[in-house]
């Protein structure tokens, strides 16, 4: 009945991607390539996630 209040775990992934993918930026221009591999990676893992969703809804 109130599913419009519910909040979209797709939408809060992406927006947890986003945040990500910037920070990554910056640490990559910082010289910081493990660091960056690291960021780089658990973005991967986001888009995973995001994809299953995807696919279960």
């Amino acid at each position: 009945m109130f599913s419009f209040l519910k909040s979209d775990p797709i939408k809060k992934l992406q927006k947890k991607k986003s945040a990500l993918l910037e920070k990554a930026m910056h640490i990559q221009r910082s010289g910081d390539l493990k660091l960056y591999a690291s960021k780089m990676e658990e973005i991967e893992n986001l888009e995973k996630e995001i994809e299953t969703l995807k696919a279960s809804e």
